[in-house]
């Protein structure tokens, strides 16, 4: 007899954390009150740098999220700092816990250069008029975008790529290295075309590729998506059996990632995956949010995406599948680690942004309601 719906109920799922060896890891399991203490945070991920020559620097975008954390690491070293936005945002904003006198210091140094990259006219013009000596490319989708930046400077001496862990074929061998082959049909295709005009232009470049980011601030739907769920004190649907493996990356960790390629010999004309030093589950994930935002250890209830029809909606904010990167060869070629597990680094994003009543997107629980409807109707 056909099954109707496959939807069950698992109440006391084990918090799946794995490191890059695979390797078993139990958390501690929360208490059921109603609500736990929340942790005290702790200054982590302070953005302290050592000194190095000072550069003439551009970063196209900088204005929402990586590059908040980027420039003022940037800052910091004493560079030069220019922003090319389309001024729809403003430039600078004062980040929860920067202290006021961090923050008159940061934004009396910011430059801006309102524009529209996909103006190449307007690109080519300034950017030759300002002599940049290094650029961070952090929105860039199209290699159609990154030419005129390179036409307007020949004398570039390290162009910076922020692509993605997204362009690599599917596999069934985890975790992907940077030689793995790359998916020329991905929907990330456009910075793998960048990626590949950068070497054929003969430029000093460096490519990182991150896995999924996290953080405060973070306009994606990650982390956000959890706290949501967990504030409201509903379950938390997770497709299929929630064993599917991923990794995140602290937001923190991925921009002094980018601040130590800069003018790293050993990172030209490399691409280095950026992320998380261990690999959760989707369950596993659920509950280190609980944990780190201080909430009980949550109800999962596990579906057949098959089994729904969600239109546009996006159910659940991963990809469906195992999906990690090795980070060995950023650690032993730049000297890089990680500083969040993923637990603090989890509080830190809810303790510096969602905790405080700030979110990028209103929680809508329509897919949920479809999902835990279903299940309540095969129970009754």
């Amino acid at each position: 007899m056909a099954r109707l719906v496959a939807v069950q109920q698992q109440t006391q799922p084990s918090f799946s954390l794995l490191p890059s060896s695979l390797s078993d890891f139990n958390g501690t399991r929360l208490h059921s009150q109603v609500q736990c203490k929340r942790r005290v945070w702790q200054t982590k991920g302070a953005l302290q740098v050592s000194a190095s020559s000072s550069k003439n620097i551009l970063i196209m975008g900088g204005t929402r999220f990586i590059g908040v954390f980027l420039s003022r690491l940037l800052v910091k070293e004493g560079h030069q700092v220019t922003l090319f936005t389309r001024g729809k945002a403003p430039i600078t904003q004062q980040l929860p816990g920067e202290s006021d006198q961090d923050y008159a210091d940061f934004s009396s140094k910011i430059l801006h250069l309102k524009g529209d990259r996909k103006d190449f006219e307007f690109v080519k013009t300034s950017l030759a008029a300002k002599g940049f000596d290094v650029v961070y490319d952090i929105n860039g989708r199209e290699a159609v975008e990154v030419e005129p930046i390179l036409d307007a400077l020949p004398k570039l001496e390290q162009f910076i790529y922020c692509s993605s862990a997204g362009v690599y074929l599917k596999s069934d061998l985890l975790p992907h290295s940077e030689k793995d082959a790359v998916d020329p049909k991905s929907r990330h295709k456009g910075k793998l075309e960048t990626e590949s005009l950068l070497e054929s232009r003969g430029v000093n470049w460096t490519s990182i590729r991150p896995v999924y980011i996290y953080g405060p601030l973070n306009y994606n739907p990650v982390e956000e998506w959890f706290f949501h769920r967990l504030k409201a004190g509903r379950p938390i649907p997770i497709p299929n059996s929630g064993i599917q493996m991923t990794q995140l990356g602290h937001v923190k960790d991925l921009a002094k990632a980018f601040i130590q390629v800069l003018g790293n010999e050993k990172a030209s004309q490399q691409v280095f995956n950026i992320s998380g030093e261990k690999y959760v589950t989707f369950d596993g994930l659920a509950k280190a949010c609980a944990k780190a935002a201080g909430f009980p250890e949550p109800e999962i209830v596990h579906y057949n995406p098959k089994d729904f029809d969600f239109g546009k909606k996006k159910a659940f904010p991963f990809r469906d599948q195992h999906f990690f990167a090795s980070i060995d060869k950023a650690k032993h070629v730049l000297g890089w680690e990680p500083e969040f597990d993923l637990v603090e680094g989890l509080a830190d994003s809810y303790n510096l942004d969602f905790g405080r009543g700030t979110y990028r997107k209103e929680a809508d629980f329509f897919t949920d309601d479809l999902i835990l409807g279903k299940s309540l109707v095969l129970q009754a």
